[in-house]
């Protein structure tokens, strides 16, 4: 009598975490059936007609890198008669190259993108910033500038420039028109503004100014020392929220109360850097939590998740059509994350 055939039950994929990287990101397979088959040494998976190879694999679950040339498409563990249901992933694409952010790129009423190429420090650089349009074209905006590090659109449509060179924020027309507009800002890196206009500025070695529409300075807070930069974000909750790497690897959130004074609003970060907010009131945060590196999305109930994984992520910033903008330390992706983004109103 001969022995009947058994089959090999095909892959299913139950979650996929988290559901948005870029290239070089790693995500998180689980389901049943995921191990290599009898004729594979290791498990086939695709993103759209790409393959990522599996890093780490079991029959439940299996860690892939998401390859270059991947793009946002369908996730599928096997092949052929044999391959698992398609999961939805959101895969980013890269829209500019040869770059050095250090901090968000921000994005003016129009979805143009600003970005820097920043250098090493006192390095002059053939161009400082750059703008990418809205058919994703990347063109010089300024090259007159020392260590261009931070970028924020004020209340009259005017591009604020940090230098971390002269400790001065810069107002830049569209145009590239260059004017300083405040200086004296010590070791200037961070910026941004709050919805009646004030600009604040953070001075890695240890303060935040605040300057009013009038240039008046003020010193708002004071916190730890950072050993690259303060990343700030204006939030929904008409409060300042800071980051500030240290060596440490748990890593804080501060939240700048309309006082001036400092609470943790969460730790356990590694390198925080970048930050944005969504209407909702998430934060969201390039940093590493919990061995995973890429953005982390935290609820104002403080709960954490990883949103993209992502190698190399310094900042962040939401486009009207809610897709997300990462600056990595050499490029710029766009990721559809079904995201909108909050903007501060002036």
């Amino acid at each position: 009598m001969a022995a009947r055939k058994t089959s090999t039950p095909r892959p299913s994929i139950t979650g996929v975490q988290p559901e948005a990287a870029i290239t070089g990101g790693e995500l998180y397979i689980h389901g049943a059936g995921l191990g290599a088959s009898v004729e594979m040494e290791r498990p086939v998976v695709m993103i759209g007609d790409v393959p990522a190879h599996p890093m780490i694999g079991s029959d439940s679950f299996l860690v892939v890198k998401v390859p270059d040339g991947a793009s946002a498409g369908d996730l599928v563990v096997g092949e052929g008669d044999g391959a698992s249901q398609v999961w939805g992933c959101d895969i980013g694409i890269t829209i500019a190259e040869n770059l050095h952010p250090v901090a968000n790129p921000a994005v003016d009423s129009f979805g143009n993108i600003y970005t820097t190429f920043s250098g090493s420090r006192g390095q002059k650089v053939q161009v400082a910033v750059y703008r990418i349009d809205l058919n994703f074209n990347l063109r010089p905006f300024l090259n007159d500038m020392m260590n261009a590090t931070s970028i924020a659109v004020g209340p009259d449509g005017l591009i604020y420039i940090s230098s971390r060179f002269d400790g001065t924020v810069y107002q830049v027309t569209p145009s590239g028109s260059m004017s300083v507009f405040v200086e004296g800002m010590g070791v200037a890196t961070g910026i941004c503004f709050d919805e009646q206009g004030n600009l604040y500025v953070g001075d890695r070695s240890g303060t935040i100014f605040k300057v009013e529409p009038n240039r008046q300075i003020y010193v708002y807070a004071t916190l730890e020392p950072s050993i690259s930069a303060y990343h700030l974000a204006w939030g929904p909750d008409q409060n300042l929220y800071v980051t500030g790497p240290t060596t440490s690897s748990f890593d804080s959130v501060y939240r700048v109360t309309a006082n001036g004074d400092v609470e943790t609003f969460y730790r356990g970060l590694g390198r925080p850097q970048g930050m944005a907010f969504d209407i909702d009131g998430n934060l969201y945060v390039a940093a590493s939590w919990s061995g995973r590196k890429g953005v982390m999305k935290i609820t104002p109930n403080k709960e954490v998740s990883h949103f993209l994984s992502g190698p190399g992520i310094v900042g962040l910033a939401f486009l009207p059509s809610r897709a997300m903008i990462v600056a990595t330390t050499n490029a710029i992706h766009r990721v559809d994350v079904g995201v909108r983004g909050y903007q501060t109103t002036f």
